[in-house]
């Protein structure tokens, strides 16, 4: 039984307020108005000026929306996508296809029952 480093599941959670945090937020919250409170009060005033407004809702925007991660989409072993162009394959390379996807191939979107194909219309 080895002892010591890091284990699956041990040790608090990310993110987690610790015993100071959740002291110091029930003290701002009991004192009155939070700072994030106030930031939305004036923004949903309608007497202040746009432009403060504007600030406020930067401001307190963060703390209301989480602030979404971009990724990248890449292909095999972080190369480019590779796509493959159907309107350029053979009959029997679609059949092909069709036999091995089944009726993933035959397609059930929004163009079913559509044999103008993508190309033909955008010409």
């Amino acid at each position: 039984m080895s002892r010591g480093g890091k284990r699956d599941g041990a040790g608090r959670k990310l993110g987690a307020p610790n015993k100071a945090t959740q002291e110091r937020q029930r003290r701002v919250a009991a004192t009155g108005i939070t700072p994030l409170d106030y930031m939305l009060k004036v923004m949903r005033n309608p007497e202040a000026s746009d432009e403060r407004r504007d600030e406020m809702a930067k401001a307190a925007a963060p703390y209301v929306h989480p602030k979404l991660a971009s990724l990248q989409h890449t292909g095999r072993g972080g190369g480019p996508i590779q796509t493959v162009d159907l309107a350029r394959m053979t009959e029997e390379q679609l059949n092909a296809l069709e036999s091995l996807f089944g009726p993933l191939a035959t397609g059930s979107g929004d163009d079913e029952g559509d044999q103008s194909g993508e190309d033909e219309e955008s010409r």
